[in-house]
């Protein structure tokens, strides 16, 4: 690489190694190497690993919620967002989310991380249904019914075929709308 490379070059990288080889990886000289630069250039951006790690989550936090959430911020009125929201949670590719996840098994830090998303996520998914006109206390309850659906299904080690996946999303999304 012939180009500085900037702090989010690094992050996006994190994410990838973090998505493929697991957070085991988040090591300077392995990224750097798959990288082609120095560690140097890791420590003109970050002070040590743990500083590096906990941009690292901040940059998860940043495409796994926020991103998300804006550009379902963004969808027209007309348009269901909750649909739109639910077909692209379960026909994602989620090895970033349970790489994450895994981390927080053994790191404090990591766990709370994904604590302060996962209230995110499911403050929004409510916010939807209550805007959809579902009264609290239903919205809060569905909103935990469909957030718990996407975790296991993040979480699975046995994928469903298109049909049965397609299956469980209808039956996710008549839930949501009854």
């Amino acid at each position: 690489m012939t180009e500085q490379l900037s702090a989010k070059d690094w992050l996006d990288q994190g994410l990838k190694t973090l998505a493929r080889s697991g957070f085991t990886a988040l090591k300077a000289e392995p990224l750097a190497k798959a990288m082609g630069v120095s560690r140097g250039s890791f420590y003109w951006h970050f002070a040590d690993i743990g500083a590096y790690h906990a941009a690292i989550l901040k940059h998860w936090r940043e495409v796994a919620a926020e991103r998300v959430i804006a550009e379902l911020e963004a969808v027209p009125k007309g348009d269901d967002a909750l649909a739109l929201l639910l077909r692209r949670a379960f026909s994602a590719r989620l090895a970033l989310e349970r790489a994450v996840r895994t981390w927080a098994t053994v790191e404090p830090a990591v766990r709370a991380a994904v604590q302060e998303v996962d209230q995110r996520r499911l403050g929004y998914i409510e916010t939807m249904l209550r805007q959809a006109g579902f009264p609290e206390n239903v919205a809060r309850g569905r909103a935990q019914i469909l957030y718990w659906a996407f975790i296991g299904f993040a979480l699975s080690d046995q994928p469903l075929s298109k049909p049965r996946q397609q299956a469980a999303l209808d039956g996710l999304l008549q839930l949501a709308k009854r």
